[in-house]
């Protein structure tokens, strides 16, 4: 059984939470994940929800385990990349997390401290680097490069032979022709298509929304 804690301890915590339930329901009692804690700067977070696993105190003071790997619980893509680096440097291990409802090709590459949710297809070559969050019922298609700290929002589709670089955040439903180029740090806003190259530090989003009523 593999002890870990959860960094972040408030909504996206919660479902990890669920993952991992699910996942120790699926698989053999030593492949099994022990929460052993969460941790959070604002205890209320934890508060708010049924936390069966205890609150370990603030991400600041916390002391890196050596007997527990960690899994990123914080959605807040400004926060993730420097928390993990900076637990990185202090020597902490992560975990992948895969759920077991997840379509995952035998020929794609998914790295360190990836969490795939529920009901997420990563197609045949995709190959997905460290400490991405994809999120229930994404699809990664075939021969598509993921680089690190991507958020890929729920049920995001990346078309085929896609490439995509390092801390991109994907809203909800947003998707990718084939063949497209994203560099980092972009935004890519709900149900966005995003049908040309989208370079390094851009938002995307819709400027003009048309509601139509048929009555």
């Amino acid at each position: 059984m593999k002890k870990v804690i959860i960094i972040g301890a408030s909504g996206h915590s919660a479902e990890i939470t669920d993952y991992i339930t699910h996942y120790n329901n699926s698989v053999a009692p030593e492949l099994c994940f022990d929460v052993v804690g969460y941790i959070d700067d604002n205890k209320e977070n934890y508060d708010s929800y049924s936390f069966v696993s205890p609150y370990l105190g603030t991400i600041q003071d916390h002391e890196v385990s050596e007997e527990a790997e960690y899994i990123m619980g914080i959605a807040n893509i400004q926060f993730r990349r420097t928390i993990v680096e900076n637990f990185l440097q202090k020597g902490a291990k992560f975990a992948t997390l895969i759920h077991p409802s997840a379509i995952v090709s035998p020929s794609a590459i998914v790295g360190e401290g990836c969490v795939v949710a529920h009901n997420a297809s990563i197609g045949p070559k995709a190959i997905i680097g460290n400490f991405n969050m994809l999120n229930s019922r994404c699809t990664i298609g075939h021969d598509s490069t993921i680089g690190n700290f991507n958020f890929i929002g729920p049920q995001v589709v990346l078309s085929g032979f896609t490439k995509v670089g390092n801390n991109n955040m994907f809203g909800v439903n947003s998707a990718t022709i084939p063949t497209i180029e994203i560099g980092d740090n972009n935004t890519i806003a709900a149900g966005m298509i995003i049908t040309k190259t989208v370079k390094d530090n851009e938002t995307h989003f819709y400027r003009f929304k048309e509601k139509v009523v048929i009555t």
